[in-house]
């Protein structure tokens, strides 16, 4: 390491320090800032026992009525341990990257040595030269690991949130399906009774009864899966809100899923923001920065490295004279087996990479838009389709098929075969809706630059075994 006297670099230390500084508080201001739609002003990290009795009762008092999406991304801001871990982690990544700008204290050196009745005394103060001269390039360093770092809290901030939508938007939906479920359920086990009676009766063969029996226990089979897809589903929310077991008791969730907005958002509205203030194109133009800075840094300290050092001795004779002597000291590290090119060629590789980085999210921000909103617009229509034109369809259908059975032009089990086409058919439109809402969380946050694959799913109906007629 270079060395170098105080007294020359306390000036420019002086004028060269406080350039690069990270604070938590500002850094999550910042994003509420930025992201309000996501953050709703609560992002904030409790460091004290007193924030965080104060975000728990916040959090109480949300669960005391059904909860809506909105709140619930406001209780994971407020409760959850893992967020609050996330920010407690980027301030100590804030904190190293700000203490990389710094170059290391001054290094004071005491020898005392005594020989033939003589005293020598020995003082040397030292500096890293290097690090010294290369201290506007380390703050620099510093500046744009700070910008990165707070680019990477605003993704990874917006992908907590998508992952709360996202869950709150299937536990709502299972829970809803688990309803309709039960309905399937208590169809299959009237007719399945029926069944039994009839063929007791002498009024029913073996192959008909066995077909409603074999209904019912798809039925049943069927109402088992929902019910552990409604309980993953709610404990998948519980978690990602970070609701303790007491908490979680409170938890209630909307009866169904909100309705489907009047119209759907048009691709003009969002084409321009393909490449605007993207945060994986911010993300990536950062990360080139600062593997252009990192080479103009290392570019030299690969050659050699120089340590300087003012030196004060002082010599006492066996008469108590004293001489005292002055000078420098100069170390240079001989490139004499390392010359620093694989370092070099490295730092050029790993530029080089980041450019090219750079221009593949810049190519493909575009790309996943347009796949995001192909989602979310045909999600749309499939669930506009079955809000619109299958459910009153199959209402029609019904109501037909009841005046039918009171005309006694049908039977019985054709009137329950058609309620349970009617319900399969309003799970269908529940699965289409909540296909919709997930594409519309996917869409929200390709918006700001954080591409997600899509776990979009074909809209089917459940299926169940055909009834005989």
């Amino acid at each position: 390491m270079s060395h170098i006297h105080y007294r020359y670099l306390l000036p420019a230390l002086l004028a060269l320090t406080g350039c690069a500084s990270f604070d938590i508080d500002q850094s999550t201001q910042k994003i509420n800032q930025q992201y309000p739609a996501y953050t709703q002003g609560r992002l904030a990290l409790a460091s004290t026992s007193a924030q965080h009795k104060d975000r728990q009762d916040q959090a109480a008092n949300l669960l005391r009525v059904p909860l809506s999406q909105d709140a619930a991304v406001q209780i994971a801001l407020l409760n959850s341990p893992a967020l609050q871990a996330m920010l407690a982690q980027h301030q100590a990544s804030g904190a190293d990257t700000e203490q990389e700008g710094r170059i290391q204290n001054p290094l004071f050196n005491f020898e005392r040595s005594r020989q033939s009745g003589e005293l020598e005394i020995g003082r040397l103060l030292s500096f890293g030269l290097l690090d010294l001269l290369s201290l506007p390039q380390r703050q620099s360093m510093a500046q744009h690991g700070l910008a990165h770092a707070q680019t990477q809290l605003g993704l990874d901030v917006i992908a907590s949130v998508s992952q709360v939508r996202v869950a709150w938007v299937k536990a709502v939906a299972a829970q809803q399906s688990l309803e309709y479920a039960r309905q399937v359920g208590e169809a299959a086990d009237a007719s399945a009774m029926l069944a039994e009676r009839m063929l007791k009766a002498g009024n029913f063969n073996n192959l008909q009864a066995a077909r409603q029996q074999a209904f019912k226990a798809d039925a049943v089979a069927q109402l088992s899966f929902a019910l552990h897809a409604s309980l993953a589903a709610r404990e998948e929310l519980v978690r990602l809100l970070g609701l303790t077991d007491e908490q979680e008791k409170t938890l209630r969730l909307p009866e169904r899923l909100p309705d489907l907005p009047a119209t759907p958002l048009a691709p003009e509205s969002i084409g321009p923001q393909a490449t605007k203030n993207r945060l994986d194109i911010q993300l990536a133009r950062q990360e080139l920065d600062a593997a252009a800075a990192r080479q103009g840094l290392g570019l030299v300290s690969s050659f050699s490295d120089i340590e300087l050092g003012i030196r004060r001795d002082t010599n006492f004779d066996a008469a108590g004279h004293s001489e005292i002597k002055r000078g420098f000291e100069v170390s240079l590290r001989l490139p004499l087996f390392d010359w620093g090119d694989a370092q070099r060629t490295a730092m050029n590789a790993k530029t080089l990479a980041a450019s090219y980085r750079l221009q593949a999210t810049v190519n493909n921000a575009g790309s996943h838009l347009r796949v995001s909103y192909s989602a979310y617009r045909s999600m749309y229509d499939i669930a506009r389709q079955y809000r619109d034109e299958i459910l009153p369809l199959r209402k029609r259908i019904s109501a037909e098929n009841q005046l039918r059975y009171n005309g006694m032009f049908i039977s019985v089990f054709e009137l329950l075969a058609d309620s349970r086409e009617q319900i399969n058919s309003v799970l269908a439109a529940i699965n289409a809706e909540q296909q919709f809402w997930l594409a519309d969380a996917a869409l929200q946050a390709e918006l700001i630059g954080r591409p997600s694959a899509s776990n979009l799913n074909p809209v089917k109906a459940t299926a169940t075994a055909d009834a005989a007629h």
